[in-house]
């Protein structure tokens, strides 16, 4: 399951979601804190696992 980095634009504060892409696809989001719906999402690093077959 993702995790996606957003921002509250209202308080200011980072947050964090681990949902899944149907959810994500929503794009119905707010802040943990203030529970305002004006966030940002972040660009962040990300990273694979991947099964090496020999």
């Amino acid at each position: 399951m993702p995790i996606y980095e957003f921002i509250c634009e209202k308080c200011n504060k980072p947050f964090t979601l681990d949902i899944k892409v149907l959810e994500y696809e929503k794009k119905k989001f707010e802040c943990p804190k203030c529970k305002s719906g004006k966030v940002k999402q972040q660009i962040t690093s990300f990273q694979t696992i991947t099964s090496k077959k020999s």
